[in-house]
């Protein structure tokens, strides 16, 4: 498809909504002892985080509300809920603007730090070439809430998989475009040649303008 591909992070950029959030609380939902057990888990997950030494950013994104489920409840819930609920969610502006990287022959490639299922759920309604969400090689079993053996593309997490997804496919990264909505994605939003800041929080939206990148809202 070219020398060109386009990279979009997910929750708050193409999407007006949290995904994992959305999926947790509909766990929640159907059962509701989920609710202090997945909170006992995340606070575990959290400390036990800042005590290996990991910031408070990373230690606060651990899966303890997906503690105790399987990967295949995960995938039927989370495509459920992408059709049902958070396609809706995707602003028209963020269907524009796929549809023209499409009439361009770009690439559309996925990196989020959304739960595997969820993110390759979305991926599909998105019509996406590509995607990269967190989760093990190989989905089998029942979760613990640790990220351990996972692929994380989050914060510079993301940056080495833009790299190696532009070189396995032959992609120019000066020529390729970086869409984010938060501080955090800026680590692989300057990796590409074309970064461009979408529904920005306050620091994105500093280091946008510093850096001279366009910030469009999407809603």
């Amino acid at each position: 498809m070219g020398q060109v591909a386009a990279y979009f992070d997910l929750d708050g950029t193409l999407l007006n909504a949290s995904s994992e959030k959305t999926l947790a609380a509909f766990l929640a939902r159907r059962r509701p002892w989920r609710i202090p057990w997945g909170a006992l888990a995340w606070t575990s997950g959290f400390l036990t985080n800042m005590l290996r030494g990991r910031a408070v950013y990373d230690a606060a994104r651990n899966r303890g509300h997906f503690s105790l489920s399987t990967w295949p409840l995960l995938e039927t819930y989370s495509k459920k809920l992408a059709i049902e609920v958070l396609k809706p969610a995707v602003s028209d502006a963020a269907w524009e603007r796929l549809a023209w990287h499409r009439a361009q022959g770009h690439r559309l490639v996925l990196v989020t730090a959304t739960i595997a299922p969820m993110a390759e759920a979305m991926a599909e309604v998105l019509d996406m070439d590509a995607v990269y969400g967190c989760g093990p090689e190989v989905r089998t079993g029942v979760l613990s809430g640790s990220e351990r053996g996972w692929s994380v593309p989050r914060r510079k997490g993301k940056v080495p998989v833009v790299i190696e997804d532009a070189r396995a496919h032959g992609h120019d990264l000066e020529m390729c475009y970086g869409y984010g909505n938060t501080h955090a994605d800026s680590w692989f939003m300057r990796e590409c040649g074309h970064a461009i800041a979408i529904n920005a929080e306050g620091p994105l939206r500093k280091h946008a303008e510093a850096q001279g990148w366009p910030c469009f809202e999407w809603v």
